[in-house]
């Protein structure tokens, strides 16, 4: 798809170069200000830094690399990406499937709390300001119990924007606010903050191009500390996240 010459249809029935609307939707559904709630949940990020696993920036953004690249983080691009092409395909059977696989992988209970409270926010908050078939189409079939991922994904299908576009997004997201979570919990600067969100390029663009070429049958990781400490989360004494 070219991205400066196509067109797509805004929701108040324009027309402007999808490459615009396209980067318009990412930059409002992914901000941090889209009513998700993303600033709540750690991913279990509380817990490392509880036990000494993370201290630093350097061992902040190996935590959120591993991720990416042997983790929850690339799990979660093949799902978006196996949620877009079943909605641009109408493939509604398909699109429930994928979304009641990303729940059951989920490692724990307050995994599950993360990934079903945001997708929900999320179909919910694209249902009505931004509505689109897919989306309703999703809600309907699954009702509030959606992955997060899968939401993403389908909204990004029923709104024509590109999956390479949608996947870089969405992963950049995804380590924003992780090191933000970072930021306040190890405590480190914002400097640092933004140090570790440029040692993150390349493994954010290397696992949304290897999403790009995955299926369902590429699903699995090896980062099993950060599923241990999602499940010990929720015994510790003190939390300032929810996960």
């Amino acid at each position: 798809m070219d991205m400066v010459m196509a067109t797509i249809t805004t929701t108040d029935g324009t027309t402007g170069s999808s490459g615009e609307a396209t980067l318009y939707r990412l930059m409002t559904w992914l901000t941090p200000s889209f009513p998700v709630g993303a600033f709540s949940y750690s991913h279990g990020l509380e817990w490392a830094v509880e036990v000494g696993d993370i201290g630093d920036l350097d061992s902040l953004t190996g935590w959120l690399r591993d991720l990416l690249e042997w983790g929850s983080g690339r799990n979660d691009a093949i799902l978006l990406a196996e949620a877009w092409r079943a909605s641009v395909a109408s493939a509604w059977d398909r699109l429930d499937a994928v979304n009641g696989l990303a729940l059951a992988l989920l490692p724990s209970r307050e995994r599950h709390l993360e990934t079903a409270m945001q997708g929900r926010s999320f179909a919910v908050a694209i249902a009505a300001a931004w509505p689109c078939a897919a989306v309703g189409e999703l809600q309907r079939r699954a009702g509030t119990d959606i992955a997060y991922p899968v939401a993403v994904g389908t909204a990004a299908a029923g709104h024509g924007i590109p999956l390479d576009a949608i996947l870089a997004a969405y992963l950049h997201g995804f380590v924003a606010n992780l090191v933000s979570a970072g930021v306040r919990l190890v405590p480190l600067g914002q400097t640092d903050g933004q140090r570790a969100l440029v040692a993150l390029e390349a493994a954010v663009a290397g696992t949304a191009r290897q999403a790009l070429a995955s299926d369902l049958d590429d699903l699995g990781g090896a980062m099993f500390r950060a599923d241990i400490g999602s499940m010990k989360h929720e015994t510790q004494y003190t939390r300032l996240f929810r996960s």
